[in-house]
């Protein structure tokens, strides 16, 4: 089949890469891609905020199956524009997508189904919001209710850091995003992700994965989109995993086609392992990145058909096979990243870092200008490595980025750090 992926992340690269693997697939076509995926696909230059480009793009290509990768298409609807041309999408609809889209429509949802999670108020106006945070006190976090790329999010230890969160959010730092606030109580404990498909009724289990969003090594710095990430997630174990799915997952995808708006895509669980169990942070409606990455350098099955059958709503039939093996995955940003930094600086020595099955290098922000490897992003590159440790992992990782020359560049040397603690106690 021909497929259009929509993305140009790293982690619509290590998809591009799992799709690559695939005899299903005929043709590969990505919208806009990056300098990595060039050597997997055709990278194609499409509006895909255009719904109507993006179809006429399918039809002329006889592309049968398109696969949304970040989560602004899915909440603007591209899906639903899709399944009205009779062109088959993974991912929700804009309905269901509110689940990442609305952090509030989030809280009534898990009110409504019982899912534990973080006590909370929802503000429109700033005053409204700083009388709610004086009545609670800190810590507290504050954060903005719409899509805010991952930055959106304030975790206040002292009433002055709080104030100036909420003045951040409602005087335009995250545009429409910051409109209105969710308040929420801090909660202890260790986070971690889980990662489940889901057609609309069935449920199929992926994965567990932890990442760092803090910039610099110890957990210090401002949080970022993700500068590393490892999977499994030794903090979730078997029955931590299925205490999940019973009071979690499926509480929420029970209600979602309750209310008239089935979810059908992947669905990301941000956990918070409390003393008194699991609590959603919150949900994504696609897969995470950087977790993406190590979630596909972990999966032996072949991806494609997992995604048509949530598509199809045939997910009671098929299964997914994971190697054993733990992979972590090692961003590089530019110096400067989540701030400001600049763009266009070179890369070299890519062509030495041996790419199999345990190595990977997936791209994000670069570009190809006469021949040389460009950054163009904040988040550049993914080194990504499977072992039979998570120590062995991270050494095959570190030892890829050592043959990389970007003096432009930076990244965590401590990934991983609390799940290599666990394997040498």
């Amino acid at each position: 089949m021909n497929v259009l992926l929509i993305g140009s992340g790293g982690r619509e690269h290590a998809l591009a890469w799992s799709f690559s693997k695939s005899p299903a697939l005929s043709k590969l076509y990505i919208a806009p891609g990056n300098a990595g995926m060039n050597m997997l696909a055709e990278c194609i230059d499409l509006d895909t905020t255009d719904h109507d480009a993006v179809i006429q793009f399918c039809k002329l290509k006889a592309v049968s199956f398109v696969v949304v990768g970040p989560e602004a298409p899915l909440v603007d609807g591209l899906v639903d524009s899709l399944s009205k041309a009779d062109i088959k999408a993974f991912g929700p609809t804009a309905a269901a997508a509110q689940l990442e889209g609305s952090k509030a429509f989030t809280k009534q949802m898990c009110q409504r189904a019982g899912v534990p999670t973080a006590k909370y108020g929802h503000f429109s106006t700033q005053e409204d919001a700083k009388q709610y945070i004086r009545q609670v006190g800190v810590p507290i976090v504050i954060k903005a209710d719409g899509l805010a790329a991952g930055k959106g999010v304030f975790i206040a230890m002292d009433m002055e850091q709080a104030m100036a969160a909420v003045e951040q959010c409602f005087d335009g730092a995250f545009g429409e995003a910051g409109a209105e606030v969710v308040i929420e109580e801090f909660l202890e404990g260790e986070e971690a992700s889980f990662f489940v498909l889901s057609d609309g009724e069935n449920i199929l289990p992926l994965a567990t994965a932890q990442d760092h969003k803090r910039a610099y090594d110890g957990d210090q710095g401002p949080n970022t989109g993700g500068m590393g990430a490892y999977s499994p997630a030794p903090v979730m174990t078997t029955s931590l995993t299925q205490q999940v799915i019973d009071e979690i997952i499926k509480p929420t995808i029970s209600d979602m086609k309750a209310q008239g708006m089935p979810f059908k895509g992947v669905l990301y669980a941000g956990l918070m392992i409390t003393s008194e169990g699991p609590k959603l942070i919150e949900y994504n409606v696609r897969f995470g990145d950087p977790e993406c990455q190590v979630l596909m350098m972990r999966l032996k099955s072949d991806l494609l058909p997992l995604l048509l059958a949530s598509t199809e709503e045939t997910l009671n039939e098929v299964e997914a096979e994971w190697y054993s093996e733990p992979a972590i995955t090692v961003v590089m940003a530019a110096k400067g990243y989540p701030g400001t930094y600049e763009k266009g600086t070179k890369i070299s020595g890519l062509d030495t870092v041996i790419g199999d099955e345990a190595t990977q290098v997936f791209h994000a922000g670069t570009k190809s200008n006469g021949g040389h490897l460009l950054s163009n992003g904040g988040r550049v590159l993914n080194i990504t490595s499977r072992g039979k440790t998570v120590t062995q992992a991270r050494d095959l990782a570190y030892k890829a980025i050592d043959q990389i020359n970007w003096p432009e560049g930076f990244y965590r040397k401590d990934i991983a750090w609390r799940a290599i603690e666990r394997e040498q106690a």
